[in-house]
């Protein structure tokens, strides 16, 4: 495809990650970047997109070079990509490289589409342990060996649930968990042939007990033991497992609960039970009208399905070794739903619904029998039915990535345009008010209602084209109906005269994410003194003498560095510029190497939680009291 004119470079920031490169090369004439294999290698591992070649980008600004002559740097491009010394896999086709012409000049415009788990870690060279990048608030920094080995893990398991334990036994399951399944699978299937079997044999045929053909080995798999186990069994078995309920009293975010079921020893903390008694739970108070058919009350509205579907999901496509713990929410005016790990399916796929990739293909199958899940990928598109019957907002799919990989489902029970909302909006601004279309309105409203609005949430809450929405953005803007700060992705807009630090953190925030909810660290507003009281150079010399000899060095051991980083933001709040300063290092490389993965490990905390790129940010040593 061939472009004539511009090409709106902001509101492809805003719709996808971007990266520009000048890649003139020594004599001018165009030359593949040497770094362009880390952003491919990062964006490739993460969510993609675009990277443009010939074009500079100067903080929010583009200057379009061109390339004397794309057609060779294409060639080399496809050389490269296919070249498996070089790059491990390549996953671009033709349609990923167009040689594009803007303002008479020739650039080229890179898609890099997300890869799919078969072809995750994609690497730069033949190493995945040095050569795999992962993207991260539009830096590229490079993986660690945990994170690395959770992506060639998920290459090679179809279904983590299959292995087998062969020191684990019958003794090791709670008979009256699997009695109790046992009931219900009769009572919807009551000529079923596996109800003939003993408890072993039934356990076996559900897939919960094996043994391997070829080596003779049997005992529970991690399905049986996670689904009907003893709570220490499984803690045996998978040391991090954790599962945990709250119903927490008010629409805000804090770490307080009127009701919790967690892993405490109180009951068998099996996966069956821990289901059985929170989704009643979940159910409670729901006010949803009842209907009628055949005479009958039907009682499992598309609101119960949508919250059924979100917690089996949660269940059967978690990593139960990976760090977080599986929490779900009850709030007035929510449900929260985390499991650790990330999507074996590209978001936009969850979203659109038709594929499915377990990576508990046995818990699966075991919640089908009683006639929970779904298996062809219609989960989701179930959840938006279920919360659209209500016009509530749109649910949000969210992704952590880092060293404590999660996904993130919350369901807002909240309309999506609001009464009282829209009389606000009305009232703020009269004259404009009917002049403005349904997207934005709902944009006003959002940022109302959540303290700000973003891109990426309109297109959550909207049928909207992207760049649509771009340009309505971007209109309520001049027109003075929204205010803006951030670049990019990372752009928030905002009612004028709104202080957008007040925003609320989301359900989940960082105070949340660690290993057991029962180890939460204190909100950032309780925490150490704020950098505007560490405002004079004076105070910034000092702490230059304190760790000069680190300063001094081109080269540090990043252990070491990341202690110092902790050290100096231990009780303050430190801008990036400040420790920038104080280690004598350049910002970005300080934030992309140190400061954003020391965010994914839950050891420093941001001073705006819901906005990492936010203008004014400011990090603190984590707290690790409870």
């Amino acid at each position: 495809m061939r472009y004539q004119g511009e090409i709106d470079f902001q509101g492809i920031r805003e719709d996808f990650d971007l990266e520009c490169k000048k890649a003139a090369g020594r004599d001018g004439s165009g030359e593949v970047p040497k770094n362009l294999w880390e952003s491919y290698s990062s964006m490739a591992n993460t969510s993609g997109r675009v990277i443009f070649l010939g074009v500079e980008q100067k903080d929010d600004k583009f200057q379009i070079h061109g390339i004397t002559n794309p057609e060779k740097l294409k060639k080399d491009l496809w050389d490269t990509l296919n070249n498996h010394e070089k790059i491990s896999v390549n996953i671009l086709s033709e349609k990923n490289i167009e040689i594009l012409n803007i303002e008479e000049k020739r650039i080229i415009r890179i898609d890099i589409p997300q890869a799919n788990r078969k072809q995750r870690p994609v690497f730069v060279g033949q190493n995945p342990y040095t050569g795999t990048f992962i993207r991260n608030y539009e830096g590229d920094y490079r993986c660690s060996k945990e994170h690395i080995d959770r992506m060639i893990a998920d290459k090679i398991d179809e279904s983590k649930d299959s292995k087998i334990f062969e020191d684990f036994s019958m003794d090791d399951i709670d008979h009256n968990s699997l009695k109790k399944y046992m009931n219900i699978f009769q009572n919807r299937s009551p000529s079923h042939p596996f109800l003939g079997l003993d408890a072993k044999e039934f356990l076996r045929n559900l897939g919960g007990y094996a043994k391997d053909r070829a080596s003779g080995k049997e005992g529970l798999t991690l399905a049986g033991l996670l689904m009907f186990g003893k709570l220490r069994s499984i803690l045996e078995a998978v040391p991090n497992y954790c599962v945990d309920y709250q119903e927490r009293p008010r629409a805000i975010t804090e770490n307080r609960w009127v009701d919790r079921i967690t892993t405490d020893f109180m009951w068998s903390g099996n996966l069956f039970d821990f289901y059985s008694i929170v989704i009643l739970k979940l159910y409670e108070g729901l006010k949803i009208p009842f209907k009628l058919e055949g005479g009958n009350r039907i009682d499992d509205t598309p609101v119960h399905e949508a919250i059924r579907e979100a917690f089996v999901n949660t269940l059967i496509h978690a990593d139960y070794n990976g760090r977080v713990s599986i929490l779900v929410v009850k709030r007035p005016d929510l449900f929260g739903f985390r499991n650790p790990g990330l999507s074996r399916v590209p978001v936009d796929d969850v979203k659109r619904g038709g594929l499915s990739d377990s990576r508990n293909r046995k818990l699966q199958k075991m919640f089908q029998l009683i006639g929970f899940g779904e298996q062809a990928g219609s989960g989701f598109p179930k959840i938006i039915n279920g919360w659209e019957s209500q016009s509530w907002k749109y649910p949000d799919f969210e992704q952590k990535t880092g060293d404590y990989e999660q996904t993130i489902l919350t369901l807002r029970m909240e309309n999506l345009l609001p009464t009282d909302s829209l009389d606000e909006i009305k009232a703020k601004f009269p004259s404009q008010f009917s002049k403005l279309n349904e997207i934005d309105r709902i944009a006003l409203v959002t940022a109302l209602n959540e303290g700000c609005v973003t891109h990426k949430r309109l297109l959550e809450l909207s049928m909207e084209h992207s760049s649509d929405i771009t340009k309505n953005l971007h209109k309520l803007v001049d027109k003075k109906l929204l205010d803006s700060s951030g670049q990019g992705r990372s752009t928030y807009y905002f009612l004028p005269g709104n202080d957008p630090i007040n925003i609320e953190s989301e359900l989940f925030s960082s105070e949340h994410l660690g290993k057991s909810s029962e180890h939460l660290g204190k909100s950032s507003e309780h925490l150490g003194k704020s950098s505007e009281h560490f405002d004079t150079q004076r105070e910034i010399d000092k702490l230059k003498k304190e760790v000069e000899e680190i300063s001094a060095k081109k080269k540090v051991d990043k252990t070491v560095m990341e202690e110092t980083i902790l050290m100096l933001c231990e009780e303050r709040y430190l801008t990036i510029r400040e420790l920038a300063e104080i280690l004598n290092r350049k910002p970005d490389s300080l934030r992309n190497n140190y400061i954003n993965p020391l965010l994914d490990q839950d050891k420093l905390e941001m001073l705006h939680q819901n906005l990492r790129n936010h203008p004014d940010q400011k990090y603190i040593k984590k707290s690790l009291e409870k």
